[in-house]
């Protein structure tokens, strides 16, 4: 897809082909946003498999798999089999983790790392634990594992909620405790993990010492100030230059995670029944789950956010209702119940949505029938508000998919309780994702410019020129394996490189453009539909050939095209 998907993609292939596996890049400008194990990962699975879009998504599918494991794993170990059993599953079949790992993004690796990190955590300190010195390695590793990742937060997270645990178990200020951990030795390895990138990275993009806490147009601080004070502080406070995202109302972040952990969030009132003394096992464990979801969610409330932000606790909530579903009692009765009356309504609205738009027409793409609002779209979710009732027209088959989903669902619920009520639940969420699966497809035009790089590639060679910054039609880089020029587009996320000394000239203006379309070099120019009346103007209608339209986007190019098979 056009956007981070592809752009984190493209920087993949660009280290493994330029050997730099330090500093990444777009369109030979620096891009100082990311740490690099997603890339590294991405990297070596084009190496095994070739560089294609299934390829690049192995390393996130693989990660959302061992975290479903893990969670297992760790429920199994704190609760039981049967807990471990629900617990996994919640992962393996939420919206959340369904929805947020079908973009490029390395949040599903955080979030296993950050899990690791606090089931060895309690391990280390577990009275009944044989080899509390192995765990207390396994802590560290996946703090500089995390490092790797999404630098910070990686540590502050299991660190502020493993020092609040400790804090309300009264172990905080023990020497047993401290001993157990490993402290001192536990940083040197997750600094022997993560230091030498982060050294590297410094050392090749000076300058090395700057503190500002203001950057603005035409400023460069080297990788340093920006991957730290900018990423990091900057952003936390709001104040990260270039503006380049929103942020969620509190109140949505919040209450989203009846959808994030939807279907199980049914049984979210359950887990207030459930005991938090840490008496045994079971205890410690909801404890530390509570302080960890805690701590996040608390964290964010401060800060800016995106929808997905919050992953790193969905493995905590789903302990919780794990421990909830296996203890039973009414309230996970009256939660199946309610997810049965949901899924019958869902199944219900898929149906009349299907039958309203039984004689809709549906010419050329999905695009034709959406509205646009832009000034949502920073937002990880925003392009759902561009569905109409005609756009359902595109979605009939999917939807059917749905309905059916939810049907199983409903009636699986109404029957069943126990493991079977779960494995229901299951199965529905499974046929609901082969549902969106097939949607997706029927949006891709409108998502993607994959369309538009294939007529490109079937067309004599020339050289691109995007209509807009970097990120707008970063797939048609993607699939042609070309570098382009950006017109208008030295802002948002490659505005920072390209300040920095020996930064390709990649950014043009109108002025150049029109020289550039006059020159006997052929050139593909991607545009929105928007923009065409201005390149009409700008160029000339006579200079202008479209060679391909999708999605509401289009290619022109600069000289004709040969008429087919001529």
């Amino acid at each position: 897809m056009d956007d981070v998907d592809s752009v984190q993609a493209q920087i993949a292939r660009n280290m493994l082909t330029s050997g730099d596996w330090v500093t990444a890049r777009l369109d030979g400008v620096d891009y100082f946003e990311k740490a690099p194990f997603v890339y590294w990962a991405m990297a070596g699975s084009y190496r095994i498999f070739g560089v294609h879009d299934w390829s690049a998504r192995i390393p996130i599918a693989l990660s959302s798999i061992a975290l479903a494991w893990l969670t297992a794993a760790f429920a199994t170990w704190a609760f039981g089999k049967r807990a471990g059993l629900y617990a996994g599953l919640c992962i393996a079949t939420c919206i959340g983790l369904f929805l947020f790992t079908r973009i490029l993004i390395p949040d599903v690796m955080l979030t296993f790392s950050i899990a690791l990190a606090m089931w060895a955590f309690l391990r280390a300190l577990d009275e009944e634990e044989p080899r509390p010195r192995f765990w207390a390695f396994i802590l560290a590793a996946s703090l500089g594992l995390g490092l790797l990742l999404k630098s910070l937060v990686s540590v502050v997270f299991p660190v502020g909620a493993g020092l609040f645990y400790l804090a309300l178990t009264h172990q905080l200020f023990s020497l047993r405790t401290w001993k157990r951990l490993r402290p001192f030795s536990g940083a040197l390895i997750a600094l022997l993990i993560a230091a030498p990138w982060h050294t590297l990275a410094t050392l090749r993009n000076p300058p090395y010492f700057s503190f500002t806490l203001h950057s603005g147009p035409n400023q460069y601080h080297g990788f340093l100030w920006f991957f730290f004070i900018n990423e990091q502080l900057l952003r936390f406070l709001n104040l990260r230059y270039p503006r380049d995202y929103n942020t969620v109302p509190r109140f949505l972040f919040w209450t989203l995670h009846l959808v994030w952990l939807f279907p199980w969030s049914v049984y979210f009132p359950a887990v207030a029944r459930l005991s938090f003394k840490p008496a045994d096992r079971a205890g410690r464990t909801r404890l530390l789950a509570l302080c960890w979801a805690g701590f996040v969610l608390v964290f964010f409330t401060f800060s800016t956010t995106q929808e997905y932000y919050s992953m790193p606790v969905y493995p905590a909530l789903a302990l919780l209702l794990g421990s909830a579903i296996v203890m039973g009692g009414s309230w996970v009765r009256w939660g199946t119940r309610a997810l049965s009356g949901i899924a019958g309504l869902a199944a219900i609205a898929c149906f009349a949505l299907v039958y309203l738009v039984r004689n809709e027409p549906t010419p050329g793409d999905i695009s034709s029938a959406l509205s646009s609002h832009p000034n949502v779209y920073t937002l990880a979710l925003g392009h759902m508000l561009d569905l109409t009732l005609a756009s359902f027209a595109y979605l009939r088959v999917p939807l059917l998919v749905a309905g059916i989903a939810f049907l199983v669902g409903c009636l699986g619920t109404m029957f069943a309780e126990g493991r079977r009520a779960a494995l229901a639940i299951a199965l529905m969420m499974v046929l609901f994702f082969h549902a969106a699966r097939l949607a997706m497809v029927t949006f891709d035009p409108f998502l993607s410019s994959r369309p538009l790089a294939n007529a490109i590639l079937k067309s004599p060679p020339g050289k691109l020129i995007m209509g807009d910054q970097y990120y707008t039609f970063s797939s048609t880089i993607f699939y042609t394996n070309r570098n382009a020029l950006l017109l208008n587009g030295r802002y948002f996320n490659l505005e920072y490189g390209s300040n920095a000394p020996g930064a390709s000239s990649v950014f043009i203006d109108d002025s150049q453009l029109k020289n550039l379309w006059l020159e006997p070099t052929r050139y593909y120019l991607v545009a929105d539909h928007e923009q065409l009346p201005h390149f009409d103007a700008l160029l000339g209608p006579s200079n202008l050939t479209k060679v391909a339209s999708s999605g509401g986007k289009a290619v022109l190019t600069n000289h004709p095209l040969a008429p087919s098979g001529g």
